[in-house]
């Protein structure tokens, strides 16, 4: 039997294109989810493994929709062998019912982490460079220094309760508590 696999990483994307590219290449049954592929506990994936009989043949549009890291990729397609059936991957011709489809995927899988640390690198070191030129990345502080000196000092020298200044200024406990 041939079995699909789809997933998309958040609830705003469509399965369709992967839906309509499986049903194209013959999937019998298709098991889908919406949960970001660096999960590991994903239940259709595991649902489907679980399944798997003796000549089964997984299908998938792309091999990264199985997972984003290499590791958990060729886990992944270790259980499905184990089960005795096989991987395709529509999007790169990979078939690993075949000595020279297992080969074409590990090399693809090698390539694709190689490219996602390349970009986790390249993310790093722009971040670097702009703290350099004096740019800050992430969210702008909820209090400016002249509210958190007030909120400083109607804690220590009013005695105010921390939840009553929260409400004063509009901001979480927390948010008191740093400053």
């Amino acid at each position: 039997m041939i079995i699909g696999y789809a997933r998309v990483s958040t609830e705003c994307q469509s399965l369709e294109a992967q839906l309509a590219a499986l049903e194209a290449a013959g999937v019998e049954k298709v098991f889908s989810e919406k949960i970001s592929g660096s999960k590991r506990a994903r239940p259709a994936l595991d649902k489907l493994i679980e399944q798997l009989r003796e000549g089964d043949i997984v299908t998938v549009t792309k091999y990264d929709r199985l997972s984003r890291s290499l590791q958990d990729l060729l886990a992944i397609v270790e259980a499905i062998r184990a089960k005795g059936a096989g991987f395709r991957s529509l999007a790169e011709d990979i078939d690993t019912t075949t000595s020279a489809g297992r080969l074409v995927f590990h090399v693809f899988a090698s390539i694709a982490q190689f490219e996602r640390e390349r970009i986790s690198e390249r993310t790093r070191e722009g971040l670097a460079a702009a703290r350099k030129a004096g740019r800050i990345g992430g969210r702008p502080p909820a209090l400016s220094h002249h509210q958190r000196e007030e909120v400083r000092r109607l804690r220590d020298e009013e005695g105010r309760r921390i939840a009553e200044i929260a409400r004063l200024f509009d901001v979480s406990p927390n948010t008191v508590r740093r400053a």
